[in-house]
């Protein structure tokens, strides 16, 4: 099965986290990487690794980078894993993808992840499962707010063996990230109506509960307190990025948006 699939990574000044993605990449025939422009040591890790195609491509969001992936970047497997560039596979997932038979009817399956900060895996973490591993024709990104998903034309199953996700970027990137992340979140719990809206984001538009729930669930539910400073840093991460959420979402009703 490693040889039906071709690898699929999207990066953007990606030098802390690129290389140890691409090593437990080695068995694939091509790694195909799709940069938006990376100003930072990025393109020479990746010119490394004589498996790994570099594309440059200008960003506009994060679904129709994916496309372009899929679609125009010359991937001619008919499988593809996609993965960010902090997305670092298991030695277990290798094998369990290597030992895959899909039936014809199966489009894809979902990958699943252990936390990790500063290399150090969590006992739980807020990240769900994603579609990850798909067939080339049968699949296509939508955005939907700060995230985009994968949809495919087929059953999607399920991988037992983890993906780490290791972010190791500076602190100072992802506070950066969060409010652009947030305004894109804000602007789709806007468009919705609260019938339409998660559980979850029902209490974002709350305002003031997430905030402080989600950093509790972290630390009790999901196991934070057993973790150490790993723990505790995750679980004010997850306080800050609701925080910011909460801010925009009272920002929009300051300035007159619903």
């Amino acid at each position: 099965m490693l040889d039906q699939i071709t690898p699929l990574i999207l990066t953007w000044n990606e030098e802390a986290n690129i290389g140890r993605v691409l090593e437990k990449l080695r068995w694939a025939r091509e790694v195909v990487v799709v940069d938006s422009g990376s100003t930072d040591k990025t393109r020479e890790i990746c010119d490394a690794f004589a498996n790994v195609r570099f594309v440059a491509r200008a960003f506009d969001n994060h679904a129709a980078q994916w496309n372009y992936g899929l679609k125009d970047a010359g991937i001619a497997s008919g499988w593809v894993l996609a993965l960010d560039a902090d997305y670092v596979l298991s030695d277990a997932l290798i094998d369990e993808i290597r030992l895959l038979a899909p039936a014809n009817e199966t489009a894809g399956y979902r990958l699943s992840f252990r936390y990790c900060i500063d290399g150090r895996p969590l006992s739980g973490s807020l990240y769900p499962p994603v579609i990850g591993l798909y067939r080339k024709e049968r699949a296509h990104y939508v955005q939907d707010g700060h995230t985009q998903r994968a949809v495919v034309d087929g059953t999607v199953g399920e991988l037992g063996a983890v993906v780490f996700h290791d972010d190791r970027k500076p602190l100072g990137r992802w506070l950066a990230a969060q409010e652009r992340y947030a305004q894109l979140e804000c602007d789709l719990l806007a468009k919705r109506t609260w019938g339409e809206l998660r559980w979850q984001d029902r209490l974002r538009k709350l305002l003031f509960v997430t905030p402080w729930l989600v950093p509790l669930y972290c630390l009790t539910v999901g196991k934070g307190f057993m973790d150490g400073w790993p723990g505790l840093y995750y679980a004010v991460q997850r306080g800050v990025a609701e925080a910011v959420l909460s801010l925009k979402l009272i920002e929009k009703k300051l300035r007159g948006g619903r």
